[in-house]
């Protein structure tokens, strides 16, 4: 008989002759062991968050905010990567600090580093760290960096996917348009003019107040003339 026959026999048994007392009796050592698991899990979970993660999180915060004023400074953008010998730099705030929101901000920041320096597999190892955090703005300029990434990497398969990525993921009128507009060129590179067509017309017809859309028709155009 199938597991799932005896199953279903159980089942019935339990029905008709209130058996539900004798299955938690005839099973009450595995289910014991199973809540203890559960509680377990639960303490584990809450002693890490709280005497673990949030202790490194506070130190990854209070760290962080040196390699963020090095980055805004194009001369002084590899003390942001490395350090000072003071103040930790991204690198190492992103390795020591895993886990943490800080070490996920890192990420981002190196990737768009690597990326100013023609580090473009080290931006795509960098931005593939990183973890969304909901926000509307900056999980779409991540994916769109890692696009970029791959574009200048010439893998314009990925790059396609990544741009597709972030104008959907959340739409807005900033990053949609922008990404959207990629998305069409890289099809382009690839010889995809159908899907850099449905790329533009997707900003004409859904972002018309966007900056992209002022000058879509031209790209529509170029994309119309090779179908």
């Amino acid at each position: 008989m199938s597991t799932k026959q005896k199953n279903k026999n159980l089942t019935a048994s339990t029905i008709n002759h209130g058996g539900e007392r004798s299955f938690i009796k005839e099973n009450e050592k595995s289910l014991g062991f199973i809540a203890l698991g559960i509680v377990v899990l639960v303490l584990l979970y809450f002693g890490y968050q709280k005497l673990y993660l949030a202790p490194r999180a506070e130190k990854a915060s209070n760290e962080i905010f040196k390699a963020e004023s090095y980055a805004q400074i194009d001369s002084l953008q590899k003390l942001a990567i490395n350090g000072d010998g003071s103040y930790p730099g991204f690198e190492q705030i992103a390795e020591e600090y895993s886990n943490t929101p800080s070490a996920n901000i890192a990420n981002a920041y190196l990737g768009g580093l690597y990326l100013r320096q023609g580090q473009f597999q080290d931006a795509i190892n960098a931005l593939e760290n990183y973890t969304s955090t909901g926000s509307p703005i900056l999980d779409p300029l991540v994916i769109g960096l890692l696009g970029d990434a791959y574009s200048e990497s010439q893998d314009y398969k990925q790059a396609a996917a990544q741009y597709k990525k972030a104008a959907d993921i959340k739409s807005n009128n900033f990053t949609s348009p922008l990404f959207l507009k990629k998305l069409g060129l890289v099809s382009e590179a690839q010889n995809d003019f159908k899907g850099a067509l449905d790329a533009y017309n997707k900003i004409k017809k859904e972002y018309p107040q966007s900056q992209e859309a002022a000058m879509v028709d031209a790209y529509i155009a170029r994309a119309e003339a090779h179908l």
